[in-house]
């Protein structure tokens, strides 16, 4: 899937949005993760994984056309770590969980001087 096909599937499910604010979000989204991987920090999405970046050593290479060496610079590389849930779904293990509607996910109202448990 491409970012594209990602902006356009989004948009078929949530028909109350438009799609400039859907590429909108998704961007952002992309941005931020970008921004904070390249200050070191790391990016963790609950039950889908972790973005990090690692830092790889300098070393000597090989130049394969003329076998000669070549210093090369450490550098740090993206890595992604899935979570458990997205290991699981792709492995076919868990059943996709619904959404649930804001009204399910809202909490409870509580009195003027109720006791919170």
């Amino acid at each position: 899937m491409t970012k594209s096909e990602l902006i356009a599937q989004l948009a078929q499910e949530n028909p109350h949005l438009r799609q400039p604010d859907i590429e909108a979000i998704v961007a952002t989204i992309f941005d931020e993760i970008i921004a904070a991987l390249a200050r070191g920090d790391r990016v963790e999405l609950r039950g889908f994984g972790a973005f990090s970046a690692k830092q790889r050593d300098a070393r000597t290479g090989r130049n394969p056309r003329t076998g000669a060496a070549v210093a090369v610079d450490g550098k740090a590389v993206p890595y992604f770590k899935p979570g458990k849930e997205l290991r699981e779904r792709v492995n076919g293990g868990a059943p996709q969980p619904t959404r649930a509607t804001p009204k399910e996910t809202a909490r409870p109202a509580v009195r003027a001087g109720a006791k919170v448990a």
